[in-house]
């Protein structure tokens, strides 16, 4: 490694200091003439963390959205909260478009099949005028034990 960078160093003092190559594959350098070169990276942005492995998460939120949608109205973390309203508010768009594909994907995601059934036969005449927004997020305080935001979710 040592000789190579020796090496480099001698073809670049031979060719002028303009041409020397870095021995470290380096990306785009980000300048104030040339800031559209700057590449932005939105991985992992899709959704919170929520302190959890990405198992438990998922899992939370299914059961989340489940119970959202069995009784239309409860009780969480503020930040859960907002979460569920995501997967809420496209389970309803699913079950508004009512194909046999959109069924067996509200299936897959939540757990009570009768439970899809039901909410495939009422949501199409529930919110037939709304294009989305079916779900309200509310502050409610803050828990006594931690002090963590507490929100309430309902279904409009």
């Amino acid at each position: 490694m040592l000789a190579r960078l020796v090496v480099l160093c001698l073809v670049a003092a031979l060719q002028g200091a303009s041409a020397f190559v870095s021995p470290m594959p380096v990306g785009r350098v980000a300048t104030a003439s040339r800031s559209s070169d700057i590449q932005m990276i939105r991985h992992g942005n899709r959704l919170k963390k929520l302190n959890k492995p990405a198992d438990q998460r998922k899992a939370l939120l299914r059961g989340l959205t489940t119970e959202l949608i069995r009784h239309g109205r409860i009780k969480s973390t503020l930040r859960r909260c907002k979460e569920v309203r995501k997967t809420a508010d496209h389970m309803v768009t699913l079950a508004k478009d009512g194909s046999l594909h959109a069924r067996r994907q509200a299936i897959a995601y939540v757990y009570d099949k009768q439970l899809v059934h039901a909410l495939f036969e009422q949501v199409p005449e529930r919110y037939a005028e709304r294009n989305g927004g079916y779900t309200r997020v509310l502050r409610d305080g803050y828990r006594r034990g931690d002090n963590s935001e507490m929100g309430v979710i309902e279904l409009l």
